[in-house]
């Protein structure tokens, strides 16, 4: 950007500098654009040439380093939002497929008999997690929309919210797994279409749920100074 001015350089830094969902941040970075142009046709009225003017809202409006956290905040929670919405959506959906495939599976008496005595426990057990991951994201998803502006500090849910996924998606995956080496049930694959296309549709939910985490803890720790950051001022519309 060698003929860029003062507005669009700085523009140029807060980007480099935040990480967050794509069309938030390309939202955030407009309206930040809007207010310095804005600045700057002020100064430039005054009679100031159009790079003082530029050069003079670019230092009212602050550095990098004094605006990036707070606009890294509203992203780190547009992330959240984004993943509280995945696992309020696709963990009960998930389940409730799963306890289709298995009630219409047709079983063997073969089949009936490897099941191992803990089996019924262990699948209980993982309906009632996917089910509570869906109200950990429905809470979530309600802290982080409405709730924000009186939630004292909603990055670090964020930062949370991906950590809990990362510990509970695994687990529940290789809970998963063991339910189907136990039984050879339809997540067995073979001669079954309809436990395959679950099982599929299971693993790219999951795949897709471990990227929004990481995206979120990648979201809260891009600025150091985030946490003081979570204390300030809104500055999202939304």
């Amino acid at each position: 950007m060698a003929n860029a001015g003062p507005i669009d350089e700085h523009v140029a830094s807060m980007r480099r500098a935040l990480r967050g969902p794509r069309g938030a941040r390309r939202d955030l970075l407009a309206e930040a654009r809007d207010s310095l142009l804005d600045a700057a046709e002020v100064y430039e009225s005054e009679g100031l040439p159009r790079a003082e003017a530029e050069r003079l809202a670019v230092s009212d409006f602050g550095t990098v380093s004094e605006i990036a956290p707070g606009f890294q905040a509203e992203l780190a929670v547009s992330q959240g939002r984004r993943t509280a919405g995945l696992l309020f959506l696709s963990v009960p959906l998930t389940a409730f497929l799963w306890a289709v495939i298995w009630r219409v599976f047709p079983e063997t008496p073969r089949i009936e008999q490897v099941k191992p005595d803990w089996f019924g426990l262990l699948a209980r057990t993982v309906d009632l997690i996917q089910l509570g991951v869906g109200v950990v994201g429905g809470l979530a998803l309600l802290a982080l929309g409405r709730g924000s502006r009186r939630f004292r500090r909603p990055a670090l849910l964020t930062r949370w919210l991906g950590v809990f996924v990362w510990v509970q998606t695994p687990l529940v995956g290789a809970m998963g797994l063991a339910l189907a080496a136990a039984a050879q049930g339809p997540v067995g694959f073979t001669g079954y279409l309809p436990g395959l296309a679950v099982a599929l549709f299971s693993y790219v939910l999951s795949a897709a749920q471990l990227y929004h985490a990481t995206r979120c803890l990648r979201c809260t720790m891009a600025v150091p100074a985030l946490s003081a950051a979570d204390r300030g001022p809104s500055l999202s519309r939304s």
